[in-house]
């Protein structure tokens, strides 16, 4: 039977029976909810002597600080879990992970830390100060990392540093170690930041780095003017640009490994007064496909998509400026419907995911490989579903309409404002009206809004000014931010929709050479729900904020 810690006190003469039923005496008068161990710290005994104690009595080993880790050992983990649980992950072995805990009656924080990574876990005891001191350090060591390497980066700099204008030695600058370790940790960090972008700006006296994280710009870091040559040289050699060329844009390609995950850097660079302004796209190549439904289709929209999707030829067209989701909306669709029965083939540019059973094929435009060319030869590949990355002239579209034409079933996107936008900008491509009444079946417009951090969500009041939007809002959530958004409130994105399946009512409209407002007044009257219609119900259900909404359809105003 295991001893209480008050008996194991007293038999380490740190404390008397007396002075133990007085604690206790104490404990039951005022009803505390404190643990034994908590009064005994707070009433002035010593941490130490505590924990030696409880260290018998749950046969723990007792972990001292300097048995820490100096990093921390599990890949996202959120350090407010830890801080709550009191919780310190020492190190991991043979799928077995030793932690540290201050409170090893903890059953729910331990539970759930071993749900969350499937490891066995071997429990040790520390000081919960101690542990807690720890976790401040890890909070504030990335940063502390990053300073360190920005200062042993500018000592190699500064050692080559009248003569960064000649080529050779601008590569021998790249291979600097500390130029080197400088930029795999911008990458890194960026990959941990879940930012799907990287942005490394010049400017006169300093270099701006920021990461693009759930469709934000973030400033991340600022570097001395003076390195840029060196950051700037060591990215172009990594994506095999020409190091000498500084006056026209160039396009390359990074392939990495970050945490055992293949990471694919698409890399863009284009001249301004200070120096390359140098984006780098982060594409996850072993990302899990996001289906319709987590990315954000609710039933009723998803009941008409499906039906669209599921007939054997058309067109079907997703719209949305850059950055929107398209592709990923896309890959969902296909992944939807993709069967042994049916054969599909991609053209795109890049291919972002790889596709099991898809055949996908990569524009090379330098050697006349184009979204036109290639479709050409698609069809005569006998596929059953096409894919086109993006319809750009009459060429490609002219080629897709003949597909859809001809018994296949063609996906692919276009850059406008909303869904019935899409049947003008095909005809100002010069596609003849009865072309797109007789091919197009469904097009959705969409865009992507933050979503509320699940971490901190909190119920919010109504304000006056949503009143006043007349949206039977009756209440709001927002993230009051936290670790796990980076203070933010927001973690994630989703889609917001707007469905347009092309039915009778709407081909007799193109067939009139109707006006957007006329096809989009009659869509809404047919039962359409517009983009920021599709946000508002978002915000109803409380999965994204009325700022969000308003941000990302601010034209339908």
């Amino acid at each position: 039977m295991r001893k209480k810690i008050g008996e194991i006190l007293v038999e380490m003469g740190f404390i008397t029976e007396a002075e133990i039923n007085s604690i206790l005496e104490i404990q039951r008068s005022e009803g505390t909810a404190k643990r034994f161990g908590e009064i005994m710290i707070d009433g002035g005994m010593p941490e130490e002597e505590v924990f030696r104690a409880l260290s018998v009595q749950f046969d723990m080993p007792l972990l001292e600080a300097k048995d820490f880790p100096q990093e921390m050992p599990l890949d996202k983990i959120s350090l407010s879990f830890l801080e709550r649980n009191i919780i310190l992950p020492i190190d991991v072995k043979d799928n077995l992970l030793r932690i540290a805990v201050g409170d090893p009656t903890n059953s729910e924080g331990i539970d759930a830390l071993r749900s969350s990574y499937n490891y066995d876990i071997s429990l040790c005891l520390a000081k919960r100060s101690e542990i807690i001191q720890h976790l401040e350090l890890l909070r504030g060591s990335r940063s502390a990392v990053m300073q360190q390497l920005i200062e042993n980066a500018e000592q190699d700099e500064t050692q080559t540093a009248d003569i960064t204008g000649e080529i050779s030695h601008l590569r021998d600058l790249a291979q600097e170690k500390g130029i080197i370790q400088l930029v795999n940790l911008v990458i890194e960090n960026a990959v941990k930041d879940r930012a799907s972008d990287i942005h490394v700006e010049p400017g006169e006296i300093s270099v701006r780095i920021r990461y693009r994280i759930d469709g934000i710009l973030y400033e991340k870091e600022i570097l001395p003017a003076r390195m840029y040559s060196a950051v700037s040289s060591r990215i172009k050699l990594l994506s095999q640009m020409n190091i000498a060329e500084r006056r026209l844009p160039q396009d390359g390609r990074i392939k990495v490994s970050v945490s055992g995950k293949a990471i694919d850097i698409r890399v863009s660079t284009i001249p301004t007064v200070y120096g390359e302004s140098i984006v780098m796209r982060l594409l996850d190549k072993e990302t899990s496909f996001i289906t319709l439904e987590e990315l954000g289709f609710d039933r009723v929209i998803l009941d008409i998509y499906e039906e669209t999707i599921k007939k054997p030829y058309g067109m079907i067209l997703i719209t949305g400026p850059t950055g929107s989701g398209k592709s990923t909306t896309l890959y969902a669709s296909l992944d939807r419907i993709n069967s042994p029965e049916k054969k599909i083939i991609t053209i795109e540019e890049p291919v972002e995911y790889l596709m099991t059973g898809i055949n996908q094929i990569q524009v090379r435009t330098k050697i006349g490989l184009t979204f036109a060319s290639g479709l050409r030869h698609i069809v005569r590949q006998d596929p059953d579903i096409i894919m086109v990355g993006e319809i750009r002239d009459m060429d490609t579209a002219g080629i897709s309409i003949h597909a859809a034409l001809t018994g296949h079933l063609l996906f692919s996107t276009l850059h406008t404002n909303d869904a019935p936008g899409a049947i003008a900008r095909l005809m100002d491509m010069g596609v003849e009206n009865y072309l797109v009444a007789s091919t197009l079946i469904c097009v959705i417009a969409q865009r992507l809004v933050r979503r509320i951090c699940k971490n901190c969500r909190t119920k919010q009041s109504v304000s006056e000014e949503v009143l006043k939007l007349s949206y039977n809002i009756s209440e709001l959530w927002a993230g009051e931010g936290c670790e796990e958004c980076n203070g933010t409130g927001y973690r994630g994105r989703m889609g917001i929709f707007e469905v347009l399946p092309i039915n009778d009512e709407i081909r007799e409209l193109v067939m009139k050479r109707a006006t957007v407002k006329e096809i989009k007044d009659k869509a809404i009257a047919l039962g359409m729900r517009t983009l920021r219609e599709d946000g508002i119900e978002k915000v109803r259900k409380g999965s994204t904020t009325i700022d969000e909404v308003l941000r990302v359809t601010q034209v339908e105003m």
